[in-house]
């Protein structure tokens, strides 16, 4: 008789290896993973770091004596277009997601880098040894206004758009990706073979390290991914509403809320916050409504009171079910039930 025994194989959980990392280059190994997904995972995590990974760049220039691309300015060896490109090619690290300006203004004769370029706080120039012009004269002048600003990718320089007289627009390259390869190679678990690994290449402009890149892309694949980890959530809250929906009358339902005859503060709170039939109040939780600006207690006593009188508050709606105690006291007769009516009284006592 010969008994045989199923071996089950813990596979352990995929682990991420730092290879290799310089401020501009970094070599990850992910694995182990099952067949398949490191292609699953690596083509996603390419295309989001090449396209999505925000950076700052100089979007135009103001260079002083220069009207437009085709011009020179006395003493300054480079043209306007050589000019242009060598702005383009400066890089900058942002510490505050707003844009803001940088300047350049250098006399005399000697060659000009980006380590003279003034910039505020919020940049850093990472690249200053870069070579922007050579003056060749002690009467030359090179005085530059730059604006700076936060995207993402590559936009190509636009004309018009607003600019004034004598801006000169650059093409915008916001990336700080230079390059992001991968490969998948096969691994093993234990004495199985067919698993595999995924080695990640990524190149950047310094501006932000290969860890960071990589860290910021998963985050934006998690945002997108969480839709889908909750699906169930929101097709069931969906399914909630449209039960609801179908549950209450279409003419009631759409009834606008100007019928119910409130006050013109509580009205108002409503439209702002764009609830504009009775069935956008009906499937909505007493606790939500109050978080609307300027809807207190009173503005939801009046609601009910009001919708008591028109006999419009459906007990099965998530609005009936969450006021407070159940039930709001009717009113007094002797009292106004707005503050409308409470003014128009005050005015007709002697």
């Amino acid at each position: 008789m010969t008994l045989s025994t199923t071996v089950e194989i813990q596979i352990p959980r995929p682990e991420i290896k730092v290879v290799e990392q310089t401020p501009s280059y970094g070599k990850f190994a992910i694995e182990p993973l099952e067949r398949g997904y490191a292609m699953t995972v690596g083509n996603p995590l390419r295309r989001v770091l090449l396209n999505s990974i925000r950076g700052a760049a100089i979007t135009w220039v103001k260079i002083d004596g220069a009207m437009h691309e085709y011009s020179t300015i006395p003493h300054v060896k480079e043209d306007v277009t050589d000019l242009l490109l060598n702005f383009k090619r400066v890089r900058i690290r942002s510490h505050a997601d707003r844009p803001g300006k940088m300047r350049l203004e250098v006399q005399g004769e000697g060659v000009v880098t980006a380590a003279d370029i003034q910039a505020p706080p919020d940049f850093e120039i990472v690249n200053p040894e870069l070579h922007l012009a050579t003056l060749d004269s002690p009467e030359a002048r090179l005085a530059v206004e730059m604006n700076v600003e936060q995207g993402k990718g590559y936009v190509p320089a636009t004309q018009g758009d607003g600019l004034s007289i004598g801006v000169l627009p650059l093409d915008a390259i916001f990336s700080p990706m230079r390059r992001v390869n991968y490969a998948v190679e096969r691994t093993r678990v234990g004495q199985v073979t067919d698993y595999e690994r995924l080695v990640l290449e990524v190149w950047t402009d310094e501006t932000i390290s290969p860890v960071e890149a990589l860290a910021r892309s998963g985050k934006i694949l998690m945002d997108l991914f969480y839709l889908f980890a909750n699906v169930g959530k929101v097709v069931e809250e969906q399914g909630q509403k449209l039960s609801l929906a179908l549950s209450i009358p279409a003419d009631v339902y759409n009834m606008a809320v100007e019928r119910l005859e409130l006050s013109t503060r509580t009205l108002n709170c409503l439209k702002r916050a764009h609830i504009n039939c009775l069935g956008e109040i009906l499937e909505k939780d007493v606790s939500e409504l109050l978080k609307i600006r300027n809807f207190g207690e009173k503005s939801l006593e009046e609601m009910v009171r009001r919708l008591q009188e028109k006999e419009l508050l459906l007990s099965e709606t998530p609005f009936a079910k969450g006021i407070p105690g159940g039930e709001v006291p009717a009113p007094n007769a002797a009292q106004p039930a707005n503050q409308e009516e409470q003014e128009a009284e005050q005015e007709e006592t002697p």
